[in-house]
């Protein structure tokens, strides 16, 4: 992949079951339209994670059916849905074999060869907390999960399950929810579940380019302690179970990728064990939720930090990012995200314009594509494949104030490689914006606004003075020039 790579998540049900309803038959990951590695390929983006392709847990089925918040979640947007249409999460795996559904690991294989023709890379996820609650290994070897024996638990029971033989295993649980009820919480404190675990990632690792690993931090050996102390000690493991499984990866395969989902604050420690990427959700919060400075203040972060981050607006787990931001808001943020050094993650359904997200345990997610959504990252996504934004240096800049105060809305920053600079503003706020912008060190006849293909005339006064910009709300302009 390329440095800053471009990275798209695919709902792998959903989207086959997209497909389904578009043609009139059903699709397996062996016959994908060669339509759709074209587009792929032509907006440029180097990796595709197939999220969910895991073989499906029967009894995560019946939970995910029973659940009203799901039931509830899919009639907010669709009243008639069929509950037959919702489905296991992807995230408790019954087992590391492609789901027969998607044709098997032999149409996996297949897919990928496509995508490597293509220059793109094929990520696939690794669930590192826990199983399936009816995975085989829970009843084959009990041990390797949280547990309290054939004894009931004296607090929290609604942490556990019963198994056949009578044992009380945990569910897997992040501290601030309540527990994945259709999850087992494998023991990191025990030998033979990270050896477990390593084989399992090895099994991933054989069919794959590089895994996005599932709320990676729950199983740093502290924070394994400290949620489940009482009942696997509090004896910390000589080494990080990640330092152990990435070394060991890496050995077979020097190149493969590996993305942490990881909050809390943990990412430079994550990053630490060896990740190549790390969620940046703090970024995503303060573009929802914050002020251009607030932006602008994550943005002065150590250099090794952000070139390690993956930024988003939108993914499984986030709301879709046109209701969650609001239209104009939404594709500045992407811009932002598209702009900035590290990963750029973007969401299949993002780029379609789905206008409101559903339960990743839904598959019938049919929306009428947004057009002029699409078309806007298509053009996004055409300028940022530039070298410049993957091979240069990138700075933090600032605008001068132009008549007004609005320019303490605008954010600001460029790349250089080698001759071609390119300096990106951005009104991030909902009123208009205006600024001026400094031309010092810029060569040629003529600067090029890449979204417009307006072209700034390179006087002699205009390189002194620079030039003034007036943005709309949330307008995003991006300058190519000569250095």
């Amino acid at each position: 992949m390329r440095t800053n790579p471009h990275i798209l998540e695919i709902n792998t049900r959903a989207w086959l079951k997209r497909l389904e309803a578009k043609h009139g038959h059903a699709f397996t990951l062996e016959n994908i339209p060669e339509q759709f590695l074209d587009t792929m390929q032509a907006m440029g983006f180097d990796a595709l994670w197939l999220m969910g392709v895991w073989k499906q847990s029967p009894k995560a089925v019946e939970i995910a059916r029973a659940s009203q918040d799901i039931q509830n979640q899919v009639r907010a947007i669709k009243p008639d849905f069929n509950p037959d249409d919702i489905t296991a999460s992807p995230y408790a795996v019954y087992d590391y074999e492609v789901d027969d559904a998607f044709g098997g690991n032999k149409a996996l294989q297949a897919f990928r060869e496509r995508l490597k023709a293509r220059g793109i890379s094929l990520l696939l996820d690794f669930v590192g907390n826990h199983m399936a609650i009816d995975c085989p290994a829970v009843e084959q070897d009990p041990d390797l999960f949280v547990n309290s024996g054939t004894a009931e638990p004296a607090h929290h029971k609604d942490w556990f399950f019963k198994t056949q033989k009578g044992i009380f295993i945990a569910h897997g649980r992040d501290p601030y929810f309540a527990p994945w009820t259709d999850t087992a919480q494998l023991n990191y404190f025990n030998p033979n579940t990270r050896e477990y675990m390593l084989n399992n990632l090895r099994r991933v690792a054989a069919l794959c380019d590089g895994v996005r690993c599932d709320m990676a931090m729950l199983t740093m050996s502290k924070v394994h302690r400290d949620i489940w102390w009482e009942f696997i000690g509090s004896t910390l493991p000589k080494r990080e179970f990640w330092s152990e499984a990435l070394e060991t990866i890496r050995e077979e395969n020097p190149e493969f990728t590996f993305i942490a989902e990881v909050y809390w604050g943990l990412e430079w420690e994550v990053q630490e064990l060896g990740f190549d990427y790390t969620y940046d959700k703090i970024l995503y919060d303060r573009l929802r939720f914050s002020s251009p400075q607030d932006i602008k203040g994550h943005l002065g972060a150590e250099h090794l930090y952000q070139m390690r981050s993956m930024r988003f607006t939108a993914n499984h787990d986030e709301e879709e990012s046109l209701k969650a931001f609001g239209r104009e808001k939404s594709l500045a943020a992407s811009t932002i995200i598209a702009t900035l050094p590290g990963a750029r993650l973007f969401h299949l359904f993002q780029l379609l314009g789905r206008p409101a997200r559903m339960p990743i345990q839904y598959v019938q997610d049919w929306f009428a594509k947004d057009e002029e959504v699409f078309a806007y990252y298509q053009k996004l996504l055409s300028i940022v494949s530039s070298p410049a934004f993957h091979g240069g240096q990138w700075s933090l800049r600032d605008v001068q104030p132009e008549g007004d105060g609005s320019c303490c809305n605008i954010l600001s920053w460029q790349w250089k490689q080698m001759k071609t600079g390119k300096v990106i503003v951005i009104n991030y706020s909902d009123a208009p914006a205006k600024c001026r912008m400094s031309l010092k060190g810029v060569c040629g006849g003529e600067v090029t606004e890449e979204f417009s293909g307006n072209k700034i005339a390179l006087s002699d006064e205009v390189k002194a003075q620079g030039v003034v910009l007036e943005l709309k709300p949330f307008e995003s302009k991006i300058f190519t020039f000569q250095v």
